[in-house]
């Protein structure tokens, strides 16, 4: 992945992202009655909050979902999205790899309506800090959501509508609990590049390497590491998974072209490869037997879970890649890239790809599976999120558009819900889609 120092400090502040328009036309306060600009920010989000916030209901009364006042704006949606497309800048490391990967495309219907809106919530502003990682959205049940905001990672029910604060990282961490290899003395101001939160287990990925673990059942933080000293030593992702011992496990993702496996019953380092580009995304196959790698080079590769060793490459993608998944089925999983698209693959014949989808704006930066294998969800830099119905061959997706930078999506393990992080200064919230069950007689049977 990129890493240049001035992005980090660009993307430090709350300020826009490297992708994106600087000239966002929802940049400043759009509350025409505050009084003061320098009046008490709660009271402003309280204010903000009241006015932005939108219902199913609303939605359907024609209220825009994410509170936008366009009749009070000098540009309509229309517009607006049309600008958006035409200056949107995708972030490349190889230059025209966007164009070069249109011919290959599939021509999906976006007719599909899988999941249908739900709610935006306002009071819990979701935010990146490093404009190609956007795995910062969790959500472990249908009511429960884990997300990054600001330096602090935020839990959010949707059932009572209520955030709690589970750790903040913008002072002094350190872990209440001994292990060996865990650094007591913690970590100070960590900057949190990657999030994953799977059952009651917590870890954050920091840019120097940090790893926080956090039982979420437990008070204080079980465990602190720093993977590498390695000067590009920031964590790009992290797959939580259960081992067949039962014991839970995760995989960390870094730039310094390293993969680690860490055992979470012993608190235990237990296995580290090395590959030849830093590694941005790694999953692991539902057997456990496979781990797809995606990172530095257009190509991508599986490997053995135990040894580490290349089994086999994946060819076709022309920039760098920062998602992977796999379908439950254990056979199917898809690659995200800076080239704008997605391909699906079967692992069983990888000269191929099953289908390659592409993407409106920009990169492909998290894909998601639904734990039935009906849905996988692709989300771009920012303004549209895609679900593709699986089981008909991903001919067929569902749209979702909005204004704002993606910090990550989640599905819930029911499949219930789908939530969506967006960041931006006036507009960043999390939206939340529920499936849509009309036909649920039919799922039954699928």
């Amino acid at each position: 992945m990129s890493f240049q120092e001035e992005e980090i400090d660009y993307a430090a502040g709350d300020d826009e992202m490297g992708e994106v328009e600087e000239d966002m036309y929802f940049a400043g306060r759009l509350i025409e009655d505050s009084e003061s600009e320098e009046e008490d920010e709660d009271e402003y989000d309280n204010l903000d909050n009241k006015i932005t916030d939108t219902s199913a209901a609303e939605a359907r009364k024609g209220k825009d979902i994410q509170g936008i006042p366009w009749e009070r704006l000098s540009i309509s949606r229309e517009k607006y999205r049309q600008t958006r497309l035409e200056q949107y800048k995708n972030y490349e490391n190889i230059p025209q790899s966007g164009e070069g990967s249109e011919k290959e495309c599939k021509l999906t219907r976006k007719d599909g309506v899988y999941y249908e809106f739900w709610q935006n919530t306002r009071s819990v502003k979701s935010t990146i800090l490093h404009f190609q990682l956007r795995n910062l959205v969790w959500s472990t049940s249908k009511h429960d959501v884990y997300l990054m905001s600001h330096y602090s990672i935020i839990h959010w029910s949707s059932l009572s509508s209520k955030k709690t604060e589970v750790l903040n990282v913008s002072g002094h961490v350190a872990p209440c609990e001994k292990h060996p290899g865990s650094l007591l003395e913690g970590f100070t101001h960590t900057q949190v590049s990657t999030l994953a939160v799977r059952d009651n287990l917590l870890i954050a990925g920091g840019f120097q390497g940090e790893l926080i673990c956090k039982y979420l059942d437990r008070p204080g933080v079980s465990f602190c590491m720093r993977t590498t000293y390695d000067d590009n030593a920031i964590t790009n992702a992290i797959d939580i998974y259960g081992s067949p011992s039962g014991s839970i496990h995760f995989t960390a993702s870094n730039n310094d072209c390293g993969v680690r496996d860490f055992d979470m019953e012993r608190f235990q380092l237990v296995k580290h490869f090395s590959y030849p580009w830093p590694v941005n995304h790694t999953s692991l196959s539902p057997d456990g037997k496979i781990i797809a790698i995606v990172g530095d080079n257009p190509d991508g590769m599986l490997v053995d879970s135990q040894t580490g060793k290349a089994i086999a490459h994946m060819r076709g993608h022309l920039d760098f890649s920062f998602a992977s998944a796999w379908h439950p089925n254990g056979y199917t999983f898809a690659t995200g890239n800076q080239d704008k698209t997605c391909r699906v693959w079967d692992a069983r014949m990888l000269s191929k790809s099953i289908a390659v989808l592409k993407g409106n704006l920009g990169a492909i930066r998290s894909i998601r599976f639904t734990s039935d294998g009906q849905f996988m969800v692709m989300a771009e830099p920012a303004d549209f999120v895609h679900v593709y119905d699986v089981k008909n061959g991903y001919d067929k997706e569902q749209e979702i558009d909005f204004f704002g930078e993606i910090s990550g999506v989640s599905f819930s393990p029911d499949t219930d819900c789908l939530f969506i992080g967006v960041w931006d200064r006036t507009y960043g919230s999390l939206l939340q889609y529920n499936r849509c069950r009309n036909y649920s007689y039919l799922d039954a049977l699928i």
